[in-house]
């Protein structure tokens, strides 16, 4: 809707993972350093991790998007609570293998067969595990034994690992050292910093062909940034919500009230959707996040417990700042009245006194 509005390609601030949009941050960059030493190196086990929306699925569907296909065979796979024979189905079906009614050492077979034959052709398989806080541990187990195949001294597979912050402390419990020892590159994703968010924006406008309309005034910047603290997906959420309300109202101009409405808006439909006793997916993970962490005897994490209480605070302090701003236009276009009153040869002694009385209001 608001992209023919503004005179946009495409809508910049999509959710879904896309690696045109990539902005490299300064740990975007170094994290896309590390996949491809990753890559070049060719064997073991690379692991990014960083919280929800933070941009890791991007960042590997850029690397696999440039790779010579002709050397690498990429495959993908989004996990789930999966015990080990459930992951061997899983990859054999990625692979495109029979896999359902199968036993493992059939399943283990079969891939390595399939990864031979790759071999044969000059080619290697890279495996991309997503969302892998969710596998068990005897999940993890069974792919540290897919990784141990190999042609000589040249390894059949290798395995990318993406995962959200509670699996570090996960790949340090005591079942996980031998997996431990075959991750050869390893980076955390922190979310924006403070100057990156501006950039960030502008730099997913300017790839669907923005022209500053809508023109964003400089005070914008830091409330979306405090709003999302720095998280892309966060980001795009509220930037996509606030040229739709640009487009609607037929703004050229955005400027801070505008952000707080879209803002609180959101914090209202939360509010509403919390009430109901229905959680968001955002919600969700947090939730599932508590649950994983309490089964592994792991304090939980303090943002999650305090999340909704800053957003409420967030929310009554952009409503007290747009009351005060309500009440200084009131009290303006009251002096303005008055005035004309007084012009128009009413009482100019009382209008004076009543004028003097507002002020000191004012003032106090």
């Amino acid at each position: 809707m608001y992209e023919s509005f503004y005179n946009l390609r495409a809508k910049p601030f999509r959710l879904s993972p896309d690696p045109r949009f990539l902005f490299r941050s300064a740990a975007h960059g170094k994290a896309l350093a590390y996949l491809r030493y990753g890559l070049q190196a060719g064997e073991g086990f690379v692991l990014i991790t960083g919280g929800v929306g933070t941009g890791k699925t991007t960042l590997a569907r850029l690397v696999l998007s440039r790779i010579n296909k002709s050397r690498i065979i990429p495959v993908g796979l989004v996990s789930s609570q999966l015990e080990s024979e459930d992951m061997l189905r899983l990859v054999a079906a990625t692979l495109g293998l029979a896999h359902q009614g199968l036993p493992k050492s059939t399943l283990l077979r079969n891939i390595e067969a399939f990864l031979m034959a790759r071999a044969r052709e000059g080619k290697r398989v890279l495996l991309l595990v997503d969302e892998v806080q969710n596998l068990s541990m005897g999940a993890m187990e069974e792919l540290r034994m897919l990784s141990n195949f190999q042609v000589g001294d040249k390894a059949l597979l290798q395995i990318f690992l993406l995962g959200q912050d509670e699996f570090r402390p996960m790949l340090q419990s005591r079942g996980m050292e031998q997996l431990r020892q075959r991750i050869i590159a390893s980076f955390h994703l922190d979310p924006l910093t403070r100057d990156e968010v501006r950039e960030y924006i502008t730099h997913r406008l300017g790839i669907c062909g923005w022209q500053d309309d809508p023109h964003f005034s400089d005070d914008i910047f830091d409330r979306v940034f405090e709003y999302s603290m720095g998280v892309p997906r966060k980001i795009n959420k509220l930037c996509d919500r606030l040229l739709l309300h640009g487009a609607i109202e037929e703004l050229h101009v955005i400027d801070l009230q505008d952000v707080d409405r879209v803002i609180e808006e959101e914090l209202q439909e939360a509010h509403a959707v919390n009430a109901s006793g229905t959680m968001g997916a955002e919600d969700c993970v947090a939730g599932e996040q508590g649950n994983a962490a309490s089964e592994r005897g792991q304090p939980l994490r303090v943002e999650n417990t305090i999340s909704n209480d800053d957003r409420r605070l967030l929310a009554l302090e952009r409503k007290v700042e747009q009351l005060e701003r309500i009440i200084q236009n009131d009290r303006k276009d009251l002096h303005k009245a008055i005035r004309t009153i007084s012009m128009m040869g009413h009482d100019h002694g009382a209008v004076q006194e009543f004028l003097r009385e507002l002020e000191t209001v004012d003032k106090s």
